[in-house]
């Protein structure tokens, strides 16, 4: 039997029980393993206080509307994992992590490709981070195999087409002779590896490094650590402008943390300080200026401990 709360569409429901995104609750609903009351349902039921609602034959509820006990974690993710909550999937994400809640990723990283992934139970911020016109930062560090010319940086930074489009102007640094870095406002499957192979490079190793003001940091490969008050923060303030979705996202609970590992894909916000080969196309000069940046203070990070 469910708590007292407004009526609100099945696949919102889902997704505030932790139980998946909304996104992922809809294909579960048009697969019919979702019943109401024991009768499969459409996409767009509401549901209401008393129904009894079931995934694969198991009984879900919300959680409490006001969030406090949402999961929010950031996870080194290693190569090898696959950013899926499909249990049958060898090698999976939430097998790897075995968090005791139920949670799902925020977007992807490949399979080849390691570094920072979001993982939460709170199905509303996923949609408000992934939605593509919000334009969150992601910075990768990236190893080609041969060296890197001034042509591949500028051409690289101006957009390169794939995947039927034009890629979106983006920041990229060169770091070494074989590794530079480069920052996406967008997530086009497999973006950075067919960027480069549109060039005639090959990635031979790709890591996600910054999604908006959450860095790596010093999570090794296969750690996870909940993120703080003060990241909650800035990453609701960042996305509280997002269309279609729902309100406010809660703070996280205080925990301590664990281990494990992530793919290739997408990250976001500070700015790396320049380096000496630096390249920023004019094309893009506007639209970095008009971009909010949200960087954490120092002093208002908390001091995590990592679990293994």
């Amino acid at each position: 039997m469910t708590s007292s709360f407004p009526p609100k569409r099945l696949n919102k429901y889902i997704s505030d029980s932790g139980f998946c995104s909304r996104r992922h609750a809809d294909k579960l609903i048009e697969e019919n393993r979702v019943t109401i009351n024991g009768k499969v349902p459409e996409l767009g039921t509401k549901v209401v206080p008393g129904d009894v609602v079931k995934v694969n034959g198991h009984a879900i509820t919300a959680s409490a509307s006001n969030k406090t006990e949402r999961v929010y974690i950031a996870y080194n993710k290693p190569i090898g994992i696959t950013c899926t909550t499909e249990k049958k999937v060898r090698g999976n994400i939430i097998d790897a992590i075995d968090h005791k809640e139920r949670i799902f990723p925020i977007g992807r990283l490949d399979k080849p490709s390691e570094g920072l992934i979001f993982l939460t139970s709170d199905g509303d911020i996923v949609n408000k981070i992934l939605r593509a016109e919000n334009a969150h930062d992601k910075e990768y560090i990236v190893t080609v195999d041969k060296p890197i010319s001034e042509r591949f940086i500028e051409r690289m930074s101006r957009g390169v087409p794939i995947l039927g489009t034009i890629t979106k102007p983006c920041i990229v640094r060169v770091e070494s002779k074989f590794v530079f870095t480069i920052i996406l406002t967008q997530g086009l499957n497999r973006q950075i590896r067919r960027m480069c192979e549109y060039l005639d490079y090959e990635v031979t190793k790709l890591k996600r490094s910054r999604i908006m003001n959450v860095e790596l940091g010093k999570l090794k490969p296969g750690q996870w650590r909940d993120l703080t008050h003060a990241e909650m923060a800035e990453i609701n303030q960042a996305v509280q402008g997002s269309s279609k979705t729902a309100v406010d996202t809660a703070q996280p609970k205080n925990k301590t943390v664990k281990t494990q590992d992530t793919n290739e894909a997408q990250t976001c916000t500070k700015a790396a300080t320049p380096k000496k080969y630096q390249y920023t196309p004019k094309t893009q000069d506007n639209e970095q200026k008009n971009r909010p940046t949200t960087k954490s203070k120092p002093n208002e990070r908390k001091k995590l401990s990592i679990k293994k």
